[in-house]
């Protein structure tokens, strides 16, 4: 098949729309739903981020798209009891497939709300039944297993979208796109990302573990997708907050620290004991943990909506118990697709316990990017490496 017609594009206006290539057969293949313009857009860029990401690590990953932009990726670890249970997954038997999942999807479960799910495996039962009760748009994997494809073409009513991609397929070197009727061409981003980026260590600490170089290669790799500017914050393969297509190099790291914050204070034990109503759904509890981390919860308390979602009136979660938890924070390791101008991204990130650092360096002030990883003891490593992605 050369060609694939659409809903319409971007927008319900834009009609007619359709997916073409020039030479050659489409690498993907519909198995079930109608999926639109935005979501191939997801699908292509998630697919090459899993891709990678398994290349690289050797290890199965998955990532969750929000408009271009992953909201979160992974690759397969083991899950401790407490990220189970802020994920939602406490309860179902998980591969290292739907692991990486559940942790792409938990790094912020507000932006993976009607996500494109992306596996860099054949995706498995259990991988299909953690979809399946999640609220998702779509998924694109190298294959299904049978009982997996059957999971999920159940799901929306059958209207569920499933893609499935040869992971043999290579794109031309040569890419391009219209914009206002103006042809750009490049050669594509084809850099491979490895741990050979990772040996120009340029700070006084030069200590950098296996774990937080598989953690840079994650932090690089989500980088390479992420519209620009965009900042990564990993942990333990897993990550923790990404910050995506801010004008400010400081508000990427501010928004991707945000949520850095919010997905260890999910981990607070005042969270973890709140009393949820029977048959709540999932999107309204996180909405119902987000209010109550934030300082929104205080108005919320004042009225009996909280009685909606939760069966005990839970005691306020305190600005010195919030700073206090964050403190506990440690082992973070940073990505940015291009050199930090200030140190005050340093200074900020540090407040969400980051060690690690990887940043392509070559900025006029990276002395006082330097001295302020030293003055907290950071490793940080220079890539020489720009990723911007647009």
């Amino acid at each position: 098949m050369k060609e694939l017609e659409l809903k319409y594009g971007c927008n319900p206006n834009q009609k007619p729309a359709r997916v073409f290539i020039r030479q050659g057969e489409l690498p993907i293949q519909v198995l079930n739903g109608r999926p639109g313009y935005i979501n191939l857009l997801d699908a292509l860029n998630s697919w090459q981020l899993v891709h990678e990401l398994k290349t690289a690590t050797g290890l199965a990953s998955a990532a969750s798209f929000k408009h271009v932009s992953p909201a979160g990726a992974a690759v397969a670890t083991e899950l401790s009891d407490t990220l189970k249970k802020i994920y939602f997954v406490d309860d179902l038997q998980l591969s290292p497939l739907a692991s990486a999942y559940a942790a792409a999807r938990g790094a912020d479960r507000m932006s993976s709300y009607g996500d494109w799910a992306a596996l860099s495996d054949t995706c498995d039962k259990e991988t299909a039944l953690f979809l399946k009760r999640e609220v998702s748009d779509g998924v694109i994997a190298p294959g299904y297993t049978d009982e997996a494809l059957q999971i999920l073409k159940k799901k929306r009513r059958g209207s569920y979208n499933v893609v499935q991609i040869d992971a043999s397929y290579v794109p031309a070197d040569v890419e391009q796109k219209d914009v206002f009727g103006v042809t750009f061409e490049q050669c594509r981003n084809n850099f491979k990302i490895n741990n050979a980026l990772l040996e120009n260590i340029v700070t006084e600490q030069k200590d950098l573990p296996e774990s937080a170089k598989r953690d840079m290669l994650l932090s690089l790799i989500t980088l390479k997708y992420t519209q620009s500017n965009s900042v990564c914050y990993v942990k333990d393969g897993k990550t923790i907050g990404v910050g995506a297509g801010q004008q400010s190099r400081i508000h990427c790291t501010r928004l991707a620290g945000n949520k850095a914050d919010v997905w260890w204070l999910r981990q607070h034990p005042k969270v973890l004991a709140l009393q949820f109503v029977d048959g709540i759904h999932r999107p309204d509890r996180d909405n119902t943990i987000d209010n109550y981390i934030s300082n929104e919860w205080e108005d919320l308390l004042e009225t009996d909506n909280w009685k909606q979602f939760l069966k005990v009136k839970p005691e306020p979660l305190t600005c010195e118990e919030k700073k206090e938890w964050a403190a506990k924070l440690s082992g973070v390791t940073l990505g940015s697709d291009a050199f930090f101008p200030f140190g005050d991204n340093i200074e900020r990130a540090h407040k969400s316990g980051v060690k690690y650092v990887a940043e392509p360096g070559g900025s006029i002030r990276d002395d006082n990017v330097i001295d302020t990883c030293n003055k907290y003891g950071m490793v940080m490593a220079f890539t020489g490496m720009r990723l911007f992605h647009h």
